[in-house]
């Protein structure tokens, strides 16, 4: 398996205006702006190590909605009360929600950028809280709905200007065009553990985790990815535990048949593309 201390240290996001995307993410999501310039941004709680950057696209096409790619970055919050405080900045700058649920293992509410990416902002229940299949492997997910007003009496403060310093990119869900095929990868080659499967679905992680990979085929099975002028992500950044942790993801890569072409780069960081093309970059923490 994949080293358990992995967690997800930034995303890169292709957008068709940056000025106006890193203005959305700082006013609306609460991502503070460390730098922008040349047709970049980067934001994130830690100027030091940002966990989202912008890239600018010239002549930008409109996102083809039946494409592979990116289903949604989701923010992951250190409590409930913080959650809550994002959800009122949001409702504060009048964006708009598009969903909200309890999934068991935690409480999540759904938007989209001025791109139309999809994000998730959530808090995760207490893993003593998680519940568990019958068999005891992996986690139970459902989707109820939210009680958003108990939700929101976490947080009588209203809303907070910025994310909390320990807000992180807890997971990223994809659009794949083949379920099992992209489950094999992240299983077999990757070596991240499968921890719920639902139709057209599959959830993996490291460290017993409820996902840090998320894979749906609803829109996109049998599809192919979106034309590199069309806004979209653009690299997911694991960071392991240590150098030693990327050396073993290296060697498991080069004996699995779907290991796919991974090459590692002078300063370390170790590259691999998945079934559907999606650039995975893995660095030592």
């Amino acid at each position: 398996m994949i080293d358990p201390d992995l967690r997800i240290g930034a995303v890169t996001l292709a957008v068709s205006d940056v000025p106006r995307s890193a203005d959305f993410y700082e006013r609306v999501i609460g991502l503070p702006l460390s730098s922008s310039e040349g047709g970049e941004a980067r934001l994130g709680p830690d100027p030091e190590r940002p966990a989202l950057l912008l890239r600018g696209i010239s002549q930008a096409t409109s996102l083809p909605p039946a494409s592979t790619g990116l289903f949604h970055v989701a923010w992951l919050h250190p409590s409930r009360a913080s959650l809550a405080a994002t959800v009122r900045r949001v409702v504060g700058q009048r964006w708009p929600f598009e969903g909200a649920s309890d999934h068991g293992v935690s409480e999540a509410l759904y938007l989209s950028d001025p791109d139309g990416l999809g994000i998730e902002i959530y808090a995760d229940r207490p893993r003593e809280e998680w519940e568990r299949p019958a068999g005891g492997q992996g986690v139970r997910m459902v989707t109820m709905p939210l009680d958003l007003e108990d939700l929101l009496a976490q947080d009588l403060g209203g809303p907070a200007p910025s994310l909390p310093p320990q807000a992180s990119v807890g997971h990223v869900h994809l659009k794949v065009s083949d379920v099992p095929r992209a489950a094999a990868f992240y299983g077999g080659a990757v070596g991240f553990e499968e921890q719920a499967r639902m139709p057209s679905a599959a959830f993996l992680s490291a460290g017993g985790y409820h996902h840090h990979v998320g894979l749906n085929s609803w829109q996109s099975e049998g599809a192919g990815a979106a034309p590199d002028s069309a806004p979209g992500l653009r690299e997911v950044r694991f960071e392991l535990g240590g150098e030693q942790a990327v050396d073993s993801l290296e060697r498991e890569l080069s004996r699995e048949p779907s290991g796919g072409a991974a090459s590692r780069a002078e300063d370390g960081l170790l590259s691999v593309r998945d079934p559907d093309g999606q650039l995975l970059v893995f660095a030592a923490g």
